[in-house]
Formats: C-alpha cells, structure tokens, sequence
C-alpha cells in the first residue's frame, strides 16, 4: 500500500495484492512507487505472522530534493499513521533518502545492522578480548577452577639465563618482551642499572616486562629488593599486544617464582618510565603507616545560657 498526503488528508494512492513470496514481489513493488521529489508511506506485508496476524514493514520514503514542508509534514505525521495501522503490525521500520535505502538490498542491510551487536568503544574492545583469554574473569558460583590462569609462553634461554644471573646479583636488571609472532618471552635488555637510568630503558611504544634489583636502606638497614614493573604505555599501542602482556603475566611470574626461585619483594605496574623514582619505590616497598589516630571527641557539653533560674509560686498576695 502507497499512502500519500493528499490536501492534508492520509490517502491510500496505490495497493496491490500479493503475486509471490515477500522477497520476489519487493522491488517490483516498491521500487515503481517512489517518485524523485514527493515522499509518501510505503506498507508492505511480510510472510510472518504474530498474534494479531501478518506481520508488516513500514517503509518512509523523504528524497532528498523534495521540498522541505513536505519532508516537515511528512515526519510530523508518520507517529499518527502509524498509531492508526496499529504498532503490533509493524515489525520493522525503515526510512529512505535515496532509492538504494528502500531496495531489498537496502532492506537487507538495514536488517543486518539492526540485529548486530552494540558498537564497542576501544577500552570496551581490550576489555573484551583480555576476558576471552583469560581465566576466571567472570566469577560466579558456576564458575569452574583452574590451577593455572592466563596463557603461557615459554621464555626463551637466554631470558632465562639473564633471570638467573639478576638472582645471584651478576646484574640489577633485566628486561623482557613477548615476540607475538612465535608465541613466546624474550630478552631485550640486561645488564647493571643505576636507579637514575632506569626511567630511560622504560619505551613509550611497547608493553615491558622488567626486573630491578632495588638496593636501598630502610630504617638503617641496608636491602637488597627484586621488584617486577610491567609497563603499558596506555592506549599507544596495539590492543592484542596489551591484551597479551596482561594474559601471561601471572603464567610468567609463576613460573619465574616457582622455577627460578626469584623472590619478588614487589610487583609493580606503571605506564610510563619516569614513575620510577626513589621515593615511588621505597612507598611501595615500605608504605608508611599513620600510626597518629585522633584522640576520641569527648561531646561538648550544654552551651552556658546565664545563670539558673527558679520560678516560685506566686502567693495569694501577689494578685491583691
């Protein structure tokens, strides 16, 4: 059914009854009843049926060039066709400025659109792929355990070797990337680091893992403090690297722990290298306790309003 407003009037212009199936009559249908510069309405029946019976496609037809009072009426109309068909027959709303909006093709997409999932932003996105390759992000009293979380690569001998030689004090540090191409941890950097230096090996464009012999006095002590920094420079680099580098970790640290012996006094996540100070790394190490608690409030008694004062009663004579 083609409706038009004919002198401010919803006017059935043009119908015809079904020849085949939905899809087979669209074009024939529809196509021959949009004109260059005139909107109108366009109902169409579908094959499905509902409760209240066959289902229907309402179909606004605005071309661009028509006048714009009658794009004006014709959307401030629409709400009121629609209402008088009956929404409960309407199963799918499509608006079209051009001819390839209106065609099945057009239709067809319209319809895949509509049925896809919400658009994610970015963090959305990361968020999304680290909870697909990761355990136990989801918890739940269906959940089932694992022993292990995270994937696990296999760290190569060399990182292994520099691992060992930072145990033993050889060298204070040692950096560590993912090659994601093979699938496994590899070395970038070893060798004997100054505090002041350390900023400097942190990069801006890849995700690290880093290990620093921190040798510092506490409390008149002298200590010597292995601490694991992971560094993400935040949304500068590629999703499926951070993703990555989150997912294998804690496989990483465990293995490192377990296998290598590596007492870790401290792990440390940070996004860029100039965090790394002395003072940022001795509170994370040693983290000062407020041992000042404030003393109770006693409440504060009733405010001084003068002196007291006493009503007598007043005696038989007061009143002559």
């Amino acid at each position: 059914m083609k409706i038009s407003i004919i002198d401010e009037t919803l006017t059935l212009e043009k119908h015809m009854p079904p020849v085949s199936n939905w899809q087979n009559d669209y074009d024939k249908m529809i196509l021959p009843c949009l004109e260059a510069k005139k909107p109108c309405y366009i109902m169409y029946r579908l094959d499905t049926q509902n409760n209240l019976g066959y289902e229907w496609a309402f179909i606004c037809w605005s071309p661009d060039f028509s006048p714009v009072r009658e794009k004006m009426l014709y959307a401030a109309t629409r709400a009121t066709l629609k209402s008088e068909f009956g929404g409960g027959h309407i199963k799918e709303e499509l608006f079209g400025t051009v001819t390839e909006d209106i065609s099945l093709n057009g239709y067809k997409q319209y319809m895949a659109f509509q049925h896809a999932p919400a658009p994610l932003t970015f963090a959305e996105e990361e968020l999304e792929m680290i909870k697909k390759n990761e355990v136990n992000v989801n918890v739940n009293v269906d959940t089932k355990n694992q022993t292990m979380q995270g994937i696990a690569f296999p760290i190569s001998n060399n990182a292994i070797e520099m691992i060992v030689r930072l145990r033993d004090g050889d060298i204070s540090y040692v950096q560590l990337s993912i090659d994601i191409k093979n699938e496994s941890i590899e070395l970038e950097l070893a060798d004997n680091t100054q505090l002041n230096n350390l900023p400097s090996k942190v990069p801006s464009d890849h995700a690290r893992y880093h290990f620093f012999n921190f040798k510092h006095t506490h409390e008149g002590d002298f200590m010597s403090s292995i601490v694991f920094i992971y560094s993400t420079p935040g949304y500068n680099i590629p999703v499926k690297e951070r993703m990555l580098y989150s997912s294998c970790k804690s496989q990483f640290l465990f293995s490192v722990e377990q296998e290598l012996q590596i007492q870790i006094a401290k792990k440390i996540e940070i996004s860029e290298g100039s965090e790394l100070t002395e003072e940022f790394l001795l509170d994370e190490l040693h983290p000062k306790k407020n041992i000042a608690r404030q003393a109770f409030a006693k409440p504060r008694g009733p405010s001084n309003r003068g002196p007291r004062r006493m009503i007598r009663p007043q005696t038989e004579s007061s009143f002559n």
